[in-house]
């Protein structure tokens, strides 16, 4: 199983591009970051478009698709785990993981999504949200394989 995470902007190196590094350099599976960025001045509508095509684009061709997004469900860890798990056991070859900017994700992209998937009530930085979601898949490793990092 191969993850990617398809996300609307551009780390620096900072303190949240090590966070990041960190735990995507934890995980059993392999992990590729694409990020995109919409450079043309557009109205915020037309942007929020272009940025969901560019972030379809970036993922592999028939991956399941999570997107984060606020409106999204909010899942435990370890039904987080358990979805993985299950779609690691039932031969899924790629999951693509979607973060949109500061305005959102397209409704059609969100509509198109396997799952819809909310960090929570609160506004999170997205740059911060890849670190949030890098973990959050290594403990969801680590729950699958029994590893003690995750303690309920």
């Amino acid at each position: 199983m191969r993850l990617v995470i398809a996300a609307v902007g551009r780390s620096r190196r900072d303190a949240t591009r090590e966070l990041y590094e960190d735990y995507a350099g934890r995980l059993p599976w392999p992990v590729e970051l694409k990020e995109i960025e919409e450079r043309k001045p557009l109205p915020t509508a037309e942007r929020i478009k272009r940025e969901g095509e560019r972030l379809l684009a970036a993922l592999p061709e028939g991956a399941t698709m999570v997107a984060l997004d606020g409106g999204g469900r909010e899942l435990s860890s370890t039904a987080l785990a358990k979805t993985l798990g299950r779609w690691r056991d039932s031969g899924v070859r790629h999951i693509g993981f979607v973060i949109g900017g500061a305005d959102g994700l397209d409704k059609a992209l969100t509509g198109r999504a396997d799952i819809v998937l909310s960090l929570g009530a609160m506004t999170w930085p997205h740059m911060l949200v890849r670190v949030m979601l890098a973990e959050q898949l290594y403990r969801a490793s680590a729950i699958l394989t029994g590893h003690p990092y995750h303690r309920e």
